[in-house]
């Protein structure tokens, strides 16, 4: 991969939201948001993008943090690095299949800087911390000009690095509502390497278990890198509601999804090979889930 020196760019570092607003609605076209960087920078570097102004949102503290939404659900800033969520005892309470996404991503140094408003932002099918979010009911806050919205991370993204978020508009916050027990989510990532590398196949697994802990009564399976974007697996999820979670039901709901899912064939696996992995991933995923309920 051959980087060149970054182009030349006008900086802007906002203290809010409004400013943010301002510079982007005064420059248009012309500008970019940015975050961490660790996406955009490579990708001007490539000669991929070459905004004539980047708008930072790094100065804007109420972007930033990880809190109890006083309900017992999880509120994080867009602005959050993946190291602060890895560590948060919030987010490990109350969100852990989101924790096993960011353990697995980048490097150390990356995960001080990338956050997961830029993971999500980015669009690419292979992003990992959507589909946890998506298995967990997760919501996004958007802000813009005309109001604030929330949008179910399932129907943020609409294609390969394309989203719902309108280019005016900025992501605010990451909406997880409070864990309904019993239950408990789980999220799997298939690599070339064992760090450092996007995701083959990303799988996320949430069940719900009935008083008793013995019935599956609501099911969510998320698949990252294997559709243009990420999908949830409808038919897997029907097939585990009202069932008992044994090994049977779990290949069964395994063998499934990986006959649902829709990827490619490129430089760094097979259509096949993905497919198969998606059964491998699911089963496991969808075991452990079911472990972290049970004890």
């Amino acid at each position: 991969m051959f980087l060149r020196r970054l182009p030349k760019f006008e900086y802007h570092a906002p203290a809010s939201v409004a400013e943010a607003q301002g510079l982007m609605t005064k420059y248009g076209s012309e500008a970019r948001f940015i975050a961490g960087g660790t996406d955009l920078l490579i990708a001007m570097k490539k000669r991929e993008a070459a905004p004539g102004r980047l708008i930072s949102l790094g100065n804007i503290a109420a972007l930033k943090g990880i809190a109890d939404d006083g309900s017992g659900g999880v509120q994080i800033g867009a602005l959050t690095t993946l190291g602060e969520i890895e560590r948060s005892p919030i987010v490990r309470k109350g969100a852990l299949a989101l924790c096993d996404a960011v353990e697995v991503m980048g490097s150390a140094q990356v995960r001080s800087l990338a956050t997961i408003g830029g993971n999500l932002c980015s669009g690419v099918p292979s992003a990992d911390t959507a589909p946890p979010l998506i298995a967990l009911k997760a919501a996004l806050k958007l802000v813009g000009p005309a109001g604030e919205r929330q949008v179910p991370v399932e129907q943020f993204f609409t294609g390969p690095k394309e989203t719902v978020r309108k280019a005016d508009e900025i992501l605010a916050a990451i909406l997880i509502p409070k864990p309904e027990a019993p239950s408990a989510g789980c999220y799997l990532k298939l690599m070339r390497r064992h760090a450092m590398d996007l995701a083959l196949v990303g799988v996320a697994a949430w069940l719900k278990l009935d008083g008793g802990k013995k019935v599956c009564v609501e099911a969510r399976i998320a698949l990252g890198a294997v559709a243009p974007t990420p999908i949830r697996v409808a038919e897997v999820e029907a097939l585990l509601v009202n069932k008992t979670i044994d090994a049977g039901v779990v290949a069964e709901a395994a063998r499934i999804a990986g006959m649902q899912c829709r990827p490619i064939s490129d430089v760094r696996a097979s259509l096949e090979y993905r497919c198969s992995m998606v059964e491998v991933l699911t089963r496991r995923a969808v075991t452990e889930a079911h472990r972290r309920i049970i004890g």
